[in-house]
C-alpha cells in the first residue's frame, strides 16, 4: 500500500513576512515586500527592484562560529528550517539518525558567498580566499548544513531545476517517505541579491526595468514586462499520514500528486507540455479537475510565457473554469524558493478559508483567467501550485486536506 505524505511543518523567510504568521498576515492582506534594492547600490543597474527579506539579522539565530562557513541563503534556511521543526513539534534529537533525511532545491548556490571571496583573490591573492568557500558556493550545501546541524544522516539530496526546483525537491522528498524514512525536510530557500548574482539575472533577459513598485511585475497583465527578483522561500516537514496522526502531529494537508515535464526544443512547433504536468498531476492525486478549488500559479510576467501557462491552465479547467492567484506578486519570483513559499500560502489557505490575492495587476481578457485580485474568501480543499523553471521545466503539485 502506497504511504500518504502530509505536511506537518513550515518555516517561512520571505521579502513580507519573517516567519509563517508574518507572512500569512502579509500575504491574505495583499501586503508587499518589493522595493528598490537596498544590500548594493543598483543606480548603475537597468533592473533596481528586488523582494528583499527586511531585519534578518543571523548573528540572532545562529551560532557565530557558522556565520563565516556560509551564503546569506544557508542562514536562511537553517533558521527556516529550526521554525519547521518547531513547528511539527518535532525535535531532531528524538529521532533515529537515519530515519530524517534533507531535500532541497536550489538555483544559484550561494552567490554572495562566492562574490565575497573573488573580490579578496583579486585585490589581495589567493591566500586570503577563505577554505569555506570550497562548499558554501555549492547547490547541495543547504542540504548538507540542514543535515548535519539536525543529526540528520538518511537519503539526502539536492534539485536544480531553477524555478520548478522547489516541487521537485517536495516530490522527492515524498519518494523517500514512501520507501521508508520516516521525515524529510525540503523546500527551497535563494538570496542571490548582490552585484554578481544581479549580473546573472539580467542576463536572462526577463527582469522587469520599471522603478515603481505597485507596477513593475504584472502576471497576466497587458502591461506585464517581466518579473522582480525576490530572496527567501519556505522549507516544509514532510511525514508519513500514518505516524504523523499516531503522535498527534498538526497536519496541513497532503502531497497528494505530482507531474513534470520538459518543454520540447524552442521553435520546434511541438506543444509546450506544461499542461501534461498538470494532468500528470491530477492523475497521480486521482482528482478531477473540477475538484481543484485553486490554482497558485507559476506567472512569469514574460507575455508568451504568460499566455504558455494560461493556455494550460484554460486547456485543462475550461475558460475561466477555476480561481487561479499568484502572491508571489507581494515577494517576486523567488527561484527554487518561490514554490515551496506557495506550497506554505496554499496549505495556509486551506487552513484559513482564504486565497490570497495577485496584487496591483488588471488581468487581461485575452487570457481568459479567473484571476483574483482581491483576498477571496472560498473552501480550499484540493490547490494545485505550478512552477516552471528557466530552459524547460514544468512541475505541478497537488495537495489536498488530510
Amino acid at each position: 500500500m502506497t504511504r500518504s505524505v502530509v505536511v506537518t511543518g513550515l518555516g517561512v523567510v520571505a521579502p513580507n513576512g519573517l516567519g509563517t504568521e508574518d507572512f500569512w498576515a502579509a500575504t491574505r492582506s495583499g501586503k508587499s515586500g518589493i522595493s528598490r534594492i537596498t544590500r548594493f547600490d543598483p543606480a548603475e543597474y537597468p533592473a533596481r527592484l528586488a523582494g528583499e527579506i527586511p531585519g534578518f539579522a543571523a548573528e540572532e539565530y545562529l551560532p557565530s562560529r557558522l556565520l563565516p562557513q556560509t551564503d546569506r541563503m544557508t542562514r536562511l534556511a537553517l533558521v527556516a528550517t529550526e521554525w519547521a521543526l518547531a513547528d511539527a513539534e518535532v525535535r531532531p534529537g528524538d529521532l533515529p539518525d537515519f530515519d530524517m533525511g534533507v531535500v532541497t532545491a536550489s538555483s544559484s548556490g550561494g552567490f554572495e558567498f562566492g562574490q565575497g571571496e573573488l573580490q579578496a583573490l583579486w585585490s589581495k591573492g589567493s591566500q586570503y580566499v577563505s577554505a569555506y568557500q570550497s562548499f558554501a558556493w555549492f547547490y547541495a550545501v543547504n542540504s548538507g548544513q540542514i543535515s548535519i546541524r539536525n543529526g540528520m544522516k538518511g537519503p539526502s539530496s539536492v534539485v536544480v531545476s531553477d524555478q520548478a526546483g522547489g516541487l521537485d525537491a517536495i516530490a522527492q522528498g515524498r519518494r523517500q517517505i514512501r520507501r521508508g524514512t520516516d521525515l524529510i525536510v525540503s523546500g527551497g530557500v535563494d538570496a542571490s541579491i548582490c552585484p554578481w548574482g544581479w549580473v546573472a539575472q539580467l542576463a536572462g533577459g526577463r527582469l522587469s526595468t520599471s522603478d515603481e513598485p505597485n507596477h513593475a511585475y504584472l502576471p497576466f497583465d497587458s502591461a506585464a514586462r517581466g518579473h522582480v527578483p525576490g530572496e527567501g522561500g519556505a522549507i516544509v516537514i514532510l511525514e508519513d499520514a500514518a505516524a504523523a496522526r499516531a503522535r498527534g502531529a498538526r497536519v496541513y494537508g497532503e502531497v497528494a500528486g505530482y507531474g513534470s515535464t520538459f518543454d520540447p526544443r524552442p521553435g520546434s512547433g511541438r506543444e509546450p507540455a506544461l499542461r501534461k504536468a498538470i494532468e500528470i498531476a491530477l492523475d497521480d492525486a486521482g482528482v478531477r479537475p473540477a475538484e481543484v478549488d485553486v490554482v497558485f500559479a507559476d506567472a512569469a510576467a514574460v507575455p508568451e510565457r504568460d499566455s504558455v501557462e494560461a493556455k494550460a491552465i484554460c486547456d485543462v479547467f475550461g475558460r475561466r473554469g477555476v480561481p487561479v492567484t499568484a502572491p508571489k506578486t507581494m515577494t517576486g519570483r523567488l527561484y527554487s524558493g518561490a514554490a515551496p513559499l506557495d506550497v506554505a500560502a496554499a496549505l495556509l489557505s486551506m487552513a484559513g478559508g482564504v486565497i490570497p490575492p495577485t496584487v496591483n495587476v488588471r488581468p487581461a481578457d485575452a487570457y481568459g483567467l479567473d484571476l483574483v485580485t482581491d483576498r477571496r474568501p472560498a473552501e480550499v480543499r484540493t490547490a494545485l501550485v505550478l512552477a516552471c523553471g528557466e530552459g524547460g521545466f514544468n512541475s505541478a503539485v497537488l495537495l489536498t486536506t488530510a
